[in-house]
């Protein structure tokens, strides 16, 4: 071992993997950026375990096509005169 190397105690883990649920959703989930794929690994598969900003919005934009496409929104509009 030289002084440049740590002795590797085999407890290394990786910070990140792909998110699930955006590559499941999200048809240009192939296309991203890879560092927008990922997200915390200890974390499950929401918006804010995302490693980038952006990977939170496309992640955010998954959701809502999800949402959408089940007809399944709360949401009720005032009417406006």
């Amino acid at each position: 071992m030289d002084l440049f190397h740590r002795e590797s105690l085999g407890k290394d883990t990786r910070t990140g993997r792909e998110c699930k649920f955006c590559s499941v959703l999200d048809p240009n989930f192939g296309k991203r950026d890879p560092l927008d794929r990922l997200v915390v690994s200890n974390l499950s598969d929401t918006a804010a375990a995302h490693l980038t900003e952006d990977g939170y919005v496309r992640h955010r934009i998954a959701e809502l096509e999800k949402k959408r496409a089940s007809g399944k929104f709360d949401i009720i509009l005032a009417k406006s005169a």
